[in-house]
């Protein structure tokens, strides 16, 4: 097997850490034909649908791809943007604002990237770029704040197949949730207060996430629990009593159980039982996207209001607010310790290479290593 290397690679090149920000992803137009080759990536991870692969190949070939890239290319183009995707926008600004706040602390040692899991910027293009660029220390910080391992284990398997084709492999640390990290549940406290002031606050606070099936949670996937410690701790913050807040579940597909309650059915019943008004927030999405705009926003509300509501407000999610960039860089610095620390630092790192390049070069004299 051929292992990749730098195109450029130079033995005296400055090392450099890198920070790695990844999302889920998004397809790269909102087309049926690029649905198909999204979802396709996506649906067929392992992580994801926890089937037998040849079950679920015939499944997914021969009925899914044929059916929900129209729906869902429909369903993009409502909320498809000039720039793009709004997932793909925001991680970007995201990357930028956490980049800006690295480069005044740290100069050009630190480098900042972000990927997809699944489609563009794909892991593999953005760690080649890093490798070019010199970064021997990758730190990875999946923008998923509750763990589960159709997310989080997913992205650490795509870092590490992809380094199983790698020569040279950085050292690698991985952050694969923050679901209690304080400056990221003062962020969002913060967040929906400054909603709540300029919009006024409805009677219940619905805090909704992603959904996965609930077999995942009987196998031992800590994604329920952590959601439900985000709820408690972000309803503490903000001053809330049990039934000021509820936690729901979003997004579920296919005809299996997954965790409850749903978002969609709680709204559905929330006028029955004397709730008119209501304020939704989703924790667990560190970007709007087409389950916050279009599932939300749109279509629960939509539940809601047919049902008997009065007021739905959507409670955006924190995207590239000051706040929001602020709790991730110090998230990112917490886990840099040690690595940008003053005999740690890529500059100190680069001395001590050039004095190896001046013994390597007394013994291979000439030679363009």
């Amino acid at each position: 097997m051929q292992y990749k290397g730098s195109e450029n690679f130079r033995h005296n090149q400055p090392e450099r850490i890198g920070v790695l920000v990844t999302n889920l992803g998004t397809p790269d137009a909102p087309t049926p034909s690029a649905l198909r080759r999204y979802l396709a990536e996506f649906l067929s991870d392992s992580r994801v649908v926890e089937l037998p692969r040849p079950l679920w190949w015939l499944i997914l070939h021969g009925v899914i791809l044929r059916i929900r890239p129209k729906r869902s290319a429909a369903a993009y183009a409502g909320v498809w943007q000039p720039e793009g995707s709004p997932l793909l926008i925001h991680t970007a600004k995201q990357t930028e604002g956490i980049r800006e706040a690295l480069k005044m602390k740290y100069g050009p040692d630190v480098v900042v990237g972000f990927s997809m899991r699944y489609g563009n910027p794909s892991i593999p293009r953005v760690l080649d770029e890093m490798q070019e660029q010199g970064v021997r220390k990758l730190m990875v910080l999946p923008l998923y704040p509750q763990y589960s391992a159709s997310t989080s284990a997913s992205t650490f398997d795509a870092i590490a197949k992809d380094f199983s084709t790698r020569r040279w492999l950085p050292d690698l640390r991985f952050i694969s949730h923050y679901p209690d990290y304080s400056p990221y549940i003062e962020a969002m406290a913060r967040h929906i207060e400054n909603h709540w002031s300029n919009h006024g606050r409805n009677q219940k606070l619905l805090l909704s996430y992603h959904g996965v099936p609930l077999k995942y949670l009987t196998k031992g996937d800590p994604y329920h629990c952590e959601c439900h410690k985000t709820s408690r701790l972000l309803a503490e913050r903000l001053g809330l009593a049990k039934e000021d807040y509820m936690t729901t579940f979003q997004s579920r597909f296919g005809r299996e159980e997954w965790l409850k309650p749903y978002t969609d059915e709680t709204l559905k019943a929330f006028p029955g039982q004397g709730v008119k008004s209501v304020d939704v927030f989703c924790p667990g999405f560190s970007s709007d996207c087409l389950e916050t705009i279009e599932e939300i926003d749109e279509e629960n509300r939509g539940y809601f209001m047919e049902a008997g509501g009065a007021k739905f407000s959507y409670i955006t999610a924190l995207n590239a607010t000051p706040g929001h960039i602020d709790a991730l860089v110090q998230l990112i610095e917490d886990n840099l310790q040690g690595w940008t620390s003053p005999d740690n630092l890529p500059e100190t790192l680069a001395t001590r290479q050039k004095l190896a390049d001046e013994q390597k070069n007394a013994i291979y004299p000439g030679r363009d290593l």
